[in-house]
């Protein structure tokens, strides 16, 4: 369990005031100056040494991600790329970061930028958080006026702008490439890799693209040692992490808590448990809509990190806890989720574009047992067919759920099958009327 000195974000819940005197009051802009003038080397080295593995749901080590970017500049610029489009159904992490704590996120641009070289970053934030985008301009402007970024950031002598960029509301532009396609002004859709973005990223510039939280905890890493955050949580999954905790629980809330917590300890101790007692949980989809569920006898022991959920054949992902219990219609939630995959497709590879329909179509007749029993078998073998075979991932984030339904909860399609043909089996003729 997390002790409250070892928070990172201390404003997760807007008690406090988000502004620059209320950040500093907290420790945010502490001895930045001196952060920085440890060097661009060091500053990558401790942040691998801390084992920090991005936020934003793949999970790769935030140090040596940044460590892609050239050392020495070829005269193009470099660029940071920070990713607040968060539209992945269940994850409202970022959101309240941004809301409630935006010097964090500001504070972490600026020495990010500054260990890759980037004297510029954007932060991509999603078109419907409006009232998010007003504060964190609005927190921007506060750091400017305060000579902590912008010409000569906190008397570092690096120069140091922060851009704020809204989004049109498209799923697809959380993928990194996607949305440097979206940032240039064109339609957002996932470009071949490699070039990768660390070589050719934004206006064909060295970029590189990391989540909210990735670079709004790195401040603090750097404050209170390496050792200090990769001592929480357990080996290779190290640091505090904020979890999103919705669905059938008494108290749904974010909350921030060690990588490794138990799934079951998570929902109990912090979201009030499940509704009806944790005898009614059928099913939790442990990393937001594209990782697959997991049903109540893995949630009983299972520990929420990258690699312990991995081992059960599902994924952290972002980190946002769906809970459904035994009142869902487990099939009807998977076909939502297979109707917003199709929805959210850029139909630019054939086997996402005319897969996502297909299995949403499928998914559909499903729900009502309108199908047969060897569709279940040729539902999962396109899944296959989907997954593994599109530039970005969207195609494993559509194929990946229903893979988990099969899983889990074959004979509950089963039966639905069966309960359809027994409602709409022809009457038996009885046999003088068909004389």
């Amino acid at each position: 369990m997390l002790s409250d000195k070892d928070r990172i974000f201390t404003n997760l819940y807007g008690i406090h005031d988000w502004s620059l005197k209320g950040a500093q009051a907290r420790g945010d802009w502490d001895g930045t100056k001196a952060i920085l003038a440890r060097g661009r080397e060091a500053i990558i080295e401790e942040m691998k040494a801390s084992g920090l593995r991005g936020r934003g749901g793949a999970g790769f080590p935030t140090g040596l991600k940044w460590s892609f970017m050239p050392k020495e500049s070829d005269g193009r610029p470099a660029y940071l790329v920070v990713n607040a489009d968060e539209s992945e159904p269940g994850t409202c992490k970022d959101r309240d970061i941004i809301r409630h704590d935006p010097h964090k996120l500001i504070e972490g641009c600026l020495i990010a930028s500054f260990a890759m070289g980037a004297h510029a970053a954007y932060i991509y934030i999603r078109g419907e958080f409006y009232n998010e985008a007003v504060v964190l301009q609005a927190a921007i402007d506060q750091a400017y006026e305060a000579g902590l970024i912008g010409r000569n950031a906190c008397g570092s002598g690096w120069d140091f702008d922060c851009y704020v960029h809204r989004g049109a509301g498209a799923y697809i532009c959380g993928e990194e490439t996607a949305l440097l396609e979206s940032l240039e002004g064109k339609k957002g859709m996932p470009r071949l890799k490699p070039p990768f973005p660390a070589g050719v990223g934004l206006y064909g510039c060295p970029t590189t693209v990391n989540n909210v939280e990735s670079i709004a905890v790195a401040p603090t890493i750097l404050r209170r040692g390496a050792s200090w955050f990769s001592a929480i949580g357990r080996p290779k999954n190290a640091g505090p992490k904020v979890f999103c905790i919705s669905g059938h629980v008494n108290k749904p809330c974010n909350v921030e808590e060690e990588l490794g917590i138990p799934l079951r300890e998570l929902i109990e101790k912090h979201a009030g448990g499940v509704r009806g007692g944790w005898d009614n949980l059928l099913a939790v989809i442990p990393g937001g809509a594209s990782v697959p569920l997991l049903p109540k006898s893995i949630c009983d022991d299972v520990l929420m990190d990258f690699d312990s959920l991995r081992e059960v054949r599902s994924g952290l992902g972002t980190a946002a806890v769906m809970v459904m219990d035994k009142s869902t219609d487990v099939i009807r939630a998977i076909a939502r989720l297979s109707q917003f995959y199709k929805h959210e497709s850029c139909g630019q590879c054939t086997p996402c574009r005319e897969g996502t329909g297909w299995m949403m179509r499928v998914m559909n007749r499903m729900v009502q047992g309108r199908a047969e029993l060897s569709e279940i078998d040729t539902l999962e073998q396109v899944t296959k067919q989907v997954e593994g075979h599109t530039i970005c991932a969207l195609g494993d984030a559509a194929a990946w759920p229903i893979q988990g339904l099969i899983r889990h909860f074959r004979p509950v399609m089963e039966e639905r099958i069966a309960a359809y043909k027994a409602a709409h089996a022809a009457p038996a003729v009885p046999a003088m009327a068909a004389e």
